[in-house]
């Protein structure tokens, strides 16, 4: 098939003009979460039917940047997976992966509610909940995390209180810059007593500090 003359370049500079608008956008969502597309276009320098034709309307935009956030969950859990990793390193480190992508997400928290709704952030998280589902079942088996709830349930709600910590950063009252105090308490709430998910914390962290990075 013959590719059109100056069909390539085009492409590439929508895709270009998409990402800078998704950037933008996470940027002033995260400033003024009532910010209008007109604003977020006029803020990554495009024209209004530069935007429009990428995100027709504010709720196909929050889907968008739901989406770019599976992705980087999905790069972040890639990252930090280990095969033989112990059920409570292996809740600590991805509850650390997740808590580093929220934060760059923390406006979709509230943004998804109202513009994707409960299901939409139920869906958007699902390949965040199997894998939760997954170590926790493996730890329950192995004693190492309480059973009085099933895996699934306990699952969601973990995801609850992550998200919730996530949400609640605030500098001037509670802050968690490296997310080590929202994985003790997932752990905590897994049901590791506070001396045993500060040791498996301090271990994960270690892990990970001292990992190769992607240039090693």
């Amino acid at each position: 098939m013959t590719t059109r003359p100056g069909a390539a370049p085009q492409r590439s500079h929508a895709r270009s003009n998409r990402a800078r608008i998704l950037a933008t956008a996470r940027e002033e969502l995260s400033r003024n979460p009532e910010a209008n597309l007109e604003e977020i276009a006029r803020a990554a320098g495009v024209v209004r039917r530069t935007l429009y034709g990428h995100f027709p309307n504010r709720q196909a935009l929050i889907a968008a940047l739901a989406e770019e956030a599976a992705q980087s969950l999905e790069e972040a859990f890639t990252s930090v997976r280990q095969s033989d990793a112990a059920p409570a390193t292996a809740l600590a480190r991805k509850t650390l992966a997740v808590r580093a992508v929220g934060d760059r997400y923390r406006m979709l928290i509230a943004l998804g509610r109202r513009d994707l709704g409960e299901e939409g952030i139920r869906a958007a998280l699902a390949p965040v909940r199997a894998e939760a589902t997954a170590i926790l079942e493996r730890g329950q088996r192995e004693g190492v995390f309480s059973d009085h709830l099933p895996a699934p349930v306990l699952a969601q709600a973990l995801e609850s209180l992550t998200l919730t910590l996530i949400e609640a950063q605030d500098p001037s009252s509670w802050h968690d810059p490296t997310g080590d105090a929202t994985a003790l308490a997932v752990l905590i709430a897994a049901g590791l007593t506070p001396a045993a998910a500060r040791t498996c914390l301090r271990s994960a962290r270690a892990e990970l500090d001292n990992s190769p990075g992607p240039a090693d």
